[in-house]
């Protein structure tokens, strides 16, 4: 049994499974999910588990190489706008149709409980050596 990091076996599996240029969603509950990557819904309640706390998670076991969000985030959503600038340098910012239509390239959709607006980011997969 694993003792630390993420424990979801569904989530850690599909981690393990990743490669370099894989792309990987991080989404609100509110987020379109497209037919095609695989998805681990971690939503239990309407907040529950953060964006924040899923993000700053897959950050601890994955190398990013690069991340896009939605223009309307900063807007909407200070908050989490903050947080992406702070956790991922080199943040691209497209419209939200775009991202949803980048999204359905995604290897891998983790949803989140996060009920505020623009809560998403697509994280693109790097190497780490």
């Amino acid at each position: 049994m694993k003792k630390a990091g993420i424990l979801n076996r569904h989530l850690a599996g599909a981690l393990a499974e990743l490669g370099h240029g894989d792309g990987v969603l991080i989404c609100d509950v509110g987020m379109p999910i497209p037919a095609g990557p695989r998805v681990v819904d971690l939503a239990f309640r309407a907040g529950v588990p953060s964006f924040a706390e899923v993000l700053d998670g897959l950050l601890d076991e994955l190398v990013v190489e690069g991340a896009t969000a939605a223009q309307e985030i900063t807007g909407a959503n200070p908050e989490a706008a903050r947080l992406l600038d702070a956790r991922l340098p080199g943040l691209t910012h497209v419209p939200h149709d775009e991202l949803k239509l980048l999204s359905a390239g995604a290897r891998l959709v983790v949803r989140t409980g996060e009920a505020r607006p623009y809560a998403n980011a697509l994280l693109w997969c790097g190497v780490f050596f």
